[in-house]
């Protein structure tokens, strides 16, 4: 890794842990309950969905998060996740295996990373992130919270009044509080140029931009679970047809009821 590479990876890991800060308005059962909904939704609640290879996708995802890990060579259009964590991961204190702390994904294709599944490094993995829960559900969390100046700085200026009041109004509720920090970590910030079939979006930013104006709290949850799921049938409408996302949009759009559903 090269040295601007590594300080551009230490800022992020800086702002990630500044962001954390401001989610101590989150009690600890709140926390808990957030994680174990991600890692429901990711994994369905399971050790050995904690280092996953999905049809149809060229890279690994790995942890409560399925956070993306690039094979050397690859990069795909989608906002490789995995080396933040690992750096966010230390800069708490923690020492994630020694497989995990690569650069790129040491696995470059799903035959490789099925042949190692059950060896001893990806197993050490499995166990390393069913025991810190915890600092993966801080990283979803602080990922959430960094997100909101990138949207509003990649807003059209019309909008970002709108995208602004929108996030406090789902914010103002736990399960809103939910909803934010899983989508972020589900389908990204919305702000990637690269993340666009047809040149429309399907991250957060999109979400809360085509959501009905409704009322703070429970209601306005509720409004981001149906704008969600509006968004990712646009996107399944626009995707190439080789990718064959419609196969994915029923278990998309289940995630997303969840997200109208008290904490």
């Amino acid at each position: 890794m090269s040295l601007s590479h590594f300080l551009c990876r230490a800022v992020l890991a800086v702002s990630f842990l500044a962001a954390s800060a401001q989610a101590a308005g989150l009690s600890g059962a709140q926390k808990a309950a957030i994680g174990r909904k991600i890692w429901q939704n990711e994994c369905a609640g399971s050790v050995a969905g904690l280092t996953s290879w999905n049809g149809g996708e060229e890279f690994p995802s790995l942890g409560i998060g399925h956070f993306i890990w690039y094979p050397e060579g690859f990069r795909g259009p989608f906002e490789e996740s995995w080396p933040e964590f690992v750096v966010f991961a230390r800069k708490q204190g923690l020492n994630p295996p020694p497989i995990a702390q690569q650069r790129h994904s040491p696995w470059a294709s799903k035959a490789a990373f099925q042949r190692d599944f059950k060896g001893t490094q990806m197993t050490a993995l499995r166990t390393w992130l069913a025991g810190n829960v915890g600092v993966q559900t801080d990283f979803i969390i602080a990922r959430s919270r960094a997100a909101l100046p990138k949207i509003l700085a990649a807003a059209p200026g019309s909008e970002r009044g709108r995208i602004e009041a929108n996030y406090h109004k789902v914010a103002a509720s736990a399960q809103g509080t939910y909803a934010l920090i899983d989508y972020v970590n589900f389908k990204g910030e919305g702000v990637n140029q690269t993340e666009r079939y047809n040149g429309r979006g399907w991250g957060l930013m999109q979400v809360l931009g085509d959501m009905k104006d409704v009322p703070a709290g429970p209601a306005a949850a509720s409004e981001f679970a149906s704008a969600a799921k509006r968004v990712l049938a646009r996107r399944v409408q626009n995707s190439p047809p080789a990718r064959g996302e419609k196969r994915w949009l029923e278990g998309w759009q289940n995630r997303c009821s969840s997200y109208g559903r008290p904490l």
